[in-house]
């Protein structure tokens, strides 16, 4: 079998780089790293790899089944949506802790014999976590637990909840078995080193994701990459792609690209987004379909089917181009794409 013609070039040195700026900005806090959705749509193995190799200690993912997929690398997971019955029924490997978020989570836990976990507490966002109340009621009394951890609602915005929620962590510190408090995540880190206590979580801007100026300095990781199916000749007074979107105004050169919204380029980016040949910028015309995506190449003569071009897929910038959310546009990248990193 050959090669996929599409690929996302993944660079490992910024990844690495990304960590270790947040790292300095998690001030005296260990700084860990989400790799839910398998490393936000990366791979979470390789992101796991570098990121220990780097000195990162503490990793975080959605389910069970996430976390059984990194065991063998035998780093600390914590599991954020906790445990259920069906949970229960295997092998809970060594150093994977659920963070509990419900009543019937703790009871559950403690049931099966318990050991060591983390709680994750409602702070404000009226998301997963229990309530101050059950912590002051003592629910959370005869766990053993590593962290305690809240999550901030609003982090990317400039708004007193930031505070209120840092305030109700710190309320409770010395009010369970915790050894670690954990709340910011990774717009959260640039709020300032007192959100984050002793363990910061950052996801996005492992990634490439830019949220506040205080990230200034995070590289890009992620490039989608396809190669070109076919160059081709188009008349002015002719149509490009479904629809008639788009109608050539002169005689000109098009390339058609193996890439569609079933990979996660989405129709939004039709006669918006762009794409590198090499230093030269050209434009995506007509409408995006599943599996095609045209551009115009009279700017690049020499390009030729089989060619590969990179799309232009900055995460702050083809957000603000996009109307999507940096985590959708890296989380979406379909399964065709091979992972080349370098």
């Amino acid at each position: 079998m050959t090669g996929s013609p599409l690929r996302l070039r993944l660079d490992g040195a910024a990844l690495v780089d990304n960590w270790r700026l947040l790292d300095r900005l998690s001030g005296a806090a260990a700084c860990g790293a989400a790799v839910k959705a398998n490393g936000y749509g990366l791979g979470a193995r390789e992101v796991v790899r570098r990121l220990q190799r780097a000195g990162c200690r503490d990793f975080f993912v959605a389910t069970w089944a996430e976390a059984a997929a990194l065991a063998d690398l035998r780093v600390d997971i914590a599991v954020l949506h906790g445990v259920r019955e069906a949970d229960l029924g295997f092998d809970l490997p060594e150093r994977i802790r659920p963070v509990l978020s419900t009543a019937n989570q703790v009871r559950r836990w403690q049931d099966s014999g318990g050991g060591p976990c983390d709680v994750m507490v409602d702070t404000g966002m009226n998301r997963l976590g229990v309530s101050l109340e059950d912590v002051a009621s003592g629910l959370l009394d005869g766990l053993a637990i590593d962290t305690l951890m809240s999550h901030l609602a609003c982090a990317d915005e400039d708004v007193p909840l930031n505070a209120v929620q840092r305030d109700r962590l710190a309320g409770l510190q010395g009010r369970t078995s915790a050894k670690r408090l954990s709340l910011a995540n990774s717009a959260g880190i640039a709020l300032g080193v007192d959100y984050g206590f002793d363990l910061t979580r950052p996801g996005i801007s492992l990634y490439g994701g830019v949220q506040r100026a205080g990230h200034a300095g995070i590289r890009q990781v992620v490039t989608p990459e396809a190669q070109v199916l076919q160059r081709r000749r188009v008349k002015a007074g002719e149509i490009v792609g479904y629809n008639a979107t788009f109608v050539a105004t002169a005689d000109m050169d098009v390339a058609v690209l193996n890439i569609g919204y079933a990979d996660g380029y989405l129709r939004c980016f039709s006669g918006k987004g762009r794409a590198w040949v090499g230093d030269v910028a050209v434009p995506v015309i007509g409408r995006v379909s599943m599996d095609m995506t045209a551009i115009a190449v009279d700017a690049v003569p020499e390009l030729v089917e089989g060619d590969w071009v990179a799309m232009d897929y900055e995460l702050p910038e083809t957000a603000a181009l996009s109307g999507l959310s940096q985590y959708e546009l890296l989380t979406g990248l379909g399964k065709r794409f091979e992972r080349v990193w370098r």
